[in-house]
């Protein structure tokens, strides 16, 4: 299994993990525990999954501070799902450097059109942009400008 499937996987299991502590307050090591009890975390990237889990909490005041300017409405007003989708995409926005911004937009809209209320999707979409231009101004810059060659 390919490498970028293996972390579809992670931010897949990674969504319902964030939702889990968000929503039900469950300690991470618990989560975590669950996760690799209750799935064959064989074709996941585990280093991803515990790495991002454990990160977000850790950065949350940065984490949640790299969205909020952007949304419509307090970030308590969010869809659980949707906070989740924000957080991990904001999360690698900042501190994988490694994947694309155009990958991390990417996967933020597909898990919030597998997981989120209907047309989240475009939100997400739309946040995460602005995300990028800001977060990423370099990376988007070079983007842009190899566009018009």
């Amino acid at each position: 299994m390919s490498k970028s499937r293996e972390r579809q996987k992670a931010r897949r299991m990674l969504v319902q993990a964030l939702y889990s502590w968000d929503v039900g307050g469950t300690d991470l090591e618990t989560i975590e525990a669950e996760f690799h009890a209750d799935n064959n975390m064989t074709k996941v990237d585990s280093k991803l999954f515990h790495n991002i889990l454990f990160g977000v909490p850790k950065n949350l005041a940065e984490v949640d501070g790299t969205f909020e300017p952007h949304l419509d409405r307090e970030n308590k007003q969010l869809d659980p799902v949707s906070r989740a989708v924000l957080r991990l995409s904001s999360f690698e926005m900042l501190y994988s450097i490694d994947v694309p911004y155009k990958v991390v937009i990417n996967e933020g809209v597909n898990l919030a059109k597998t997981y989120g209320p209907t047309d989240a999707f475009k939100f997400i979409n739309g946040v995460l942009d602005k995300i990028a231009i800001e977060k990423r101004a370099v990376e988007v810059g070079a983007n842009r400008s190899a566009l018009k060659v």
